[in-house]
């Protein structure tokens, strides 16, 4: 659901793998179930991609990965799960002052905006698969269309997470045989997710859109804490 514009519905998910198969463990299983339904995503919305806020933040996340699988075996699941908390729930308070001054498009366009985001965004999705309410913050401050705005996540993280493989693969070895026969029993479940996310998307105006974005990110950063 969270691939087809239900942010926050995929990262409730995150805890709920850790507690059963351990933090960086459930990291790698369900890579491979998140590229799967990425797919879908964009074969549904890859027209109204924004490819200018693709490349802008891809540069930056591959950093933030790169960060976080040298890291990651620093960082307990507790201490990350509250570091997470707290970039998302900062990130959500920057993004309420923007709305609220109103600041002109030519400084949300600036580098640095996109680095930021992209920097928190790609140290998320490597450590818990969690970068879901940056990219919503990052292309909702843009103020993209409903559809733009899922097409151009869609592409972001079919990208995002292809380039992550390697670094499962050879690292942080977390992608297997074993955790690729769990991905195959979860196929089921993912295609009904995707079929729930594209029709329920479509009974959203964008402005209540918009609001519930806010809402299930907010709740989804409170549930790491």
């Amino acid at each position: 659901m969270s691939k087809t514009g239900i942010s926050g519905a995929g990262l409730m998910f995150v805890p709920i793998m850790a507690q059963i198969f351990g933090g960086k463990l459930s990291v790698g299983i369900v890579l491979p179930m998140l590229i799967f339904a990425d797919l879908f995503a964009v074969y549904y919305y890859h027209r109204h991609a924004n490819w200018r806020y693709i490349i802008l933040s891809i540069p930056w996340a591959l950093v933030g990965v790169i960060i976080a699988a040298i890291i990651g075996n620093e960082i307990n699941d507790a201490q990350f799960k509250n570091i997470l908390a707290i970039v998302i729930l900062t990130a959500i308070a920057v993004m309420l002052l923007l709305d609220f001054y109103k600041p002109s498009t030519k400084l949300l366009d600036n580098w640095w905006f996109a680095a930021i985001l992209g920097l928190a965004g790609g140290f998320a999705t490597m450590i818990g698969n969690a970068a879901g309410p940056i990219a919503s913050l990052y292309l909702l401050s843009m103020r993209l269309p409903k559809n733009n705005y899922i097409g151009t996540s869609a592409w972001f993280f079919l990208i995002i997470n292809v380039i992550k493989v390697p670094f499962h693969l050879f690292i942080w070895n977390t992608i297997s045989l074993k955790t690729l026969t769990v991905d195959l029993i979860a196929i089921p479940s993912i295609l009904l997710g995707v079929f729930i996310g594209i029709h329920l998307v479509k009974y959203f105006s964008e402005k209540y859109y918009r609001y519930f974005i806010l809402i299930s990110t907010s709740l989804s950063a409170l549930f790491l804490l």
